[in-house]
């Protein structure tokens, strides 16, 4: 992992595609905001693991469901 200090109006560049901008520092609560081309998507984490955990669980329905269909 790769630590960086940024204060308020500085960004990171990833890439040449994409920023990240430090917007405003509230006490423990920091704004950030990311410039990326639309076809790279941004997700907070807690969405991210959300989207993952619906996919598996959409796989393994498709694959039972499969599995019914050739029983019969």
């Amino acid at each position: 992992m790769l630590v960086l200090s940024r204060k308020k109006d500085e960004s990171i560049m990833i890439g040449d595609q994409i920023e990240i901008k430090i917007l405003a520092v509230d006490g423990e609560q920091i704004k950030i905001g990311i410039v990326a081309p639309k076809t790279v998507k941004v997700h907070r984490s807690e969405v991210f693991e959300a989207i993952q955990a619906q996919n598996r669980e959409a796989l393994s329905t498709s694959s039972s469901f499969l599995e019914q269909l050739k029983k019969k």
